[in-house]
Parts: structure tokens; C-alpha cells; sequence
């Protein structure tokens, strides 16, 4: 069963994670497990409460397949985990690490996104945020999220896109991934 870690940081964005929790596990049987920097209780930005029981250091244990950084306002300020070193080792190990709104920083600080096509919320929030982040010559201005080396990445606006770059780097089957998208989709077409 391929695995997802996802991790979470206080105030983290409930409709970033939402869809790959939420059909991830139940859906498509893929296993789903959660970790934050600091084992214990966040806070999300909608004041959802979670208890969330690993810590980073077990996420290495844990070996996924993929490592999706959740953003949230912390990756804007001081108080932002450093995770790069950790977020390089899954890489070099062969995991996909992907980050979506503010959790593209955390990829930005750790170099991964300084030579892979990538997008977040804008390229001035990287440069901004993103510490010694040096891939702005690779930026993709896109609605939708954005794979290249194993490395996937989206603004805020698109969890429907970035949970499908998700499960296809799981290795969810085409068809299952296709379906994921078309059943998103739908409400859209009616318009």
C-alpha cells in the first residue's frame, strides 16, 4: 500500500489537505497518516482542533512514497519549522515531496524547487519567503499544480489538482486518478 505523510503545522489550511485525507485512505486505499514538527495539538486556520501523535523524526522511519507540506501562515513568518533537510532526504531517498500555498516555502528553503518547474501563489511570495530560494527562472504561472523530478507544487487555490499529482505519485492507477479529477470536475461543467 503506498503512503502518504502529511504534514501538518499549528494554523495549518483546512482545504489543502481535506481532499487527500479525506478520499485518500477510504477511497483508494492509499495509507494516510499525519505528522507535525512538535507531536500534540494544532489548531487549524478554520479552528478545526486535531491531535496529531508523530513527530518528524518518525516520518523518515515511516518511509512514504510521498511527503506533502501543508501550508498555513506559520511558513510566512519566524516561527517556520525548518524541514529542509528532512523534505532533502525523502528526495534523495526516492519520495515525491510536495507543498502546496505556503507549504511551496518549506521546498523553496530546503532548494528543491531551484531547478524543477514548479508553482506556488505567486513567484514573489518564494522570493519573499522562500529563504536562498533561487528558482525563479523556473516558475510556472499555473491555476493548477505543477510536477517535475519528483517534486509537486500548487497554489492555495488548487487542493483538487494537487491531491491528483498527489495520488499519481503514490501510484495510483491512471484510471483511478482520472476519475479522482473527472468527479471534482463535474460541478464546474454545470456553469
Amino acid at each position: 500500500m503506498a503512503r502518504i505523510a502529511v504534514v501538518l503545522t499549528e494554523g495549518f489550511a483546512d482545504w489543502e489537505y481535506a481532499l487527500i485525507g479525506g478520499t485518500g485512505g477510504p477511497f483508494y486505499g492509499l495509507d494516510v497518516a499525519y505528522f507535525a514538527p512538535q507531536p500534540g495539538a494544532l489548531h487549524s486556520q478554520g479552528g478545526l482542533s486535531v491531535q496529531v501523535d508523530r513527530g518528524l523524526d518518525s516520518l523518515v522511519e515511516w518511509d512514504p512514497d510521498v511527503a506533502v507540506v501543508v501550508g498555513g501562515m506559520i511558513w510566512e513568518s519566524d516561527a517556520a519549522p525548518e524541514i529542509g533537510a528532512l523534505l532533502r532526504s525523502l528526495h534523495a531517498g526516492g519520495a515525491a515531496v510536495a507543498g502546496i500555498c505556503g507549504g511551496t516555502l518549506a521546498l523553496a528553503r530546503a532548494g528543491l524547487l531551484d531547478r524543477v518547474r514548479h508553482s506556488s501563489n505567486a513567484p514573489e511570495f518564494l522570493v519573499a519567503h522562500g529563504g536562498a530560494y533561487a528558482g525563479a527562472a523556473r516558475y510556472v504561472d499555473s491555476a493548477a499544480a505543477v510536477t517535475d523530478g519528483r517534486v509537486i507544487t500548487a497554489p492555495g487555490t488548487a487542493p483538487a489538482s494537487f491531491t491528483a499529482a498527489v495520488f499519481e505519485a503514490a501510484g495510483l492507477g491512471a484510471r483511478a486518478v482520472a476519475q479522482f479529477r473527472s468527479m471534482l470536475a463535474a460541478e464546474h461543467a454545470t456553469g
